[in-house]
């Protein structure tokens, strides 16, 4: 009931806002976003893998049952300042590619192709943001089937397509991104090809990504490469899973809602983020969060950034 409560607040103060500064609408939206990438000036001239993002870890899976990772639905989390979505997908019975958590029967929040439309609909209103995606691919499928649900949405005209594989110093400006129209930039964790559908990306070949599905607040203390095994940290940006699980009767792992407000505070992101820069040298790419409408990550994400 309670996580009920906390969502149908958090989308009346984030409708609220939207209304009141004038987001996606009216010549006051217009004139704020021609000045801004993603909502700040600053962004605009930085390459995409050069601007550190939080991410909302299981975008979909919204709701107050146990295995729901988010209070607020897609849209709400983008009024929020999300630019980073990560969402998991399976295949139902049906053979219908859909946003499913660990399988479809466990908890199925509808078809990917539905999931998208959203996001194209926000990317039509929005002129002036990039989006960027991460889809697990749990069923290990070929990405034509995911294509086949972008082609639904008609959203893979805003798909960034790469002459080839970027180093880090290769990647357009958020301002390029706007200018180009290709403003959402997707990646396959598993069996992406490129020869196939060219704007899927493999995230591994791109990053490497730290442990998940920690239990304990001590593993935010380090920041060891994860996934892939045995990978170089040279040359890729990297993800940084900074939200707990509790491990229920050692049975099965769920979202530790309870502790949301202090995992996703500024001192406990900025201390594994200072932890993992100290490392490798830069930034992450992207700090992954449960519950991301609570604690305050937005800040972490300017001090990341470099700004205030």
């Amino acid at each position: 009931m309670l996580r009920v409560i906390v969502s149908a607040l958090t989308a009346a103060v984030v409708s609220a806002l939207a209304i009141s500064t004038g987001g996606g609408g009216g010549a006051a939206g217009v004139a704020a976003a021609s000045a801004a990438c993603n909502g700040r000036a600053e962004y605009c001239t930085r390459r995409w893998s050069n601007v550190s993002q939080l991410v909302s870890h299981d975008s979909p899976f919204v709701g107050d049952i146990a295995s729901d990772n988010q209070h607020v639905s897609v849209t709400a989390q983008l009024a929020l300042g999300v630019r980073f979505l990560q969402a998991q997908t399976h295949l139902t019975s049906a053979g219908v590619l859909s946003m499913c958590h660990s399988s479809c029967s466990l908890l199925n929040t509808g078809t990917l192709a539905a999931y998208l439309a959203v996001l194209k609909a926000w990317l039509d209103a929005n002129p002036n943001e990039v989006l960027t995606l991460l889809l697990v691919n749990g069923d290990y499928l070929s990405p034509t089937v995911f294509a086949t649900a972008f082609d639904s949405a008609n959203i893979t005209s805003y798909a960034y397509t790469p002459s080839g594989t970027l180093t880090l110093s290769q990647w357009p400006t958020l301002q390029e991104l706007i200018d180009s129209g290709k403003r959402l930039v997707t990646f396959l964790d598993y069996d992406a090809d490129t020869s196939k559908v060219a704007y899927l990306l493999p995230e591994f070949t791109y990053f490497f990504e730290t442990p998940y599905d920690v239990t304990n607040t001590t593993a935010f203390a380090q920041c060891p490469i994860d996934r892939p095994s045995g990978a170089s940290a040279s040359g890729r940006m990297y993800l940084v899973n900074h939200f707990l699980d509790i491990n229920e009767l050692n049975i099965i792992l769920i979202p530790d809602e309870a502790d949301a407000n202090t995992t996703n505070s500024v001192s406990s992101i900025m201390g594994q983020v200072s932890v993992c820069e100290s490392l490798y040298g830069h930034a992450p790419k992207g700090v992954l969060l449960d519950f991301i409408d609570e604690g305050s990550p937005f800040g972490a994400e300017l001090i990341m950034n470099g700004l205030s």
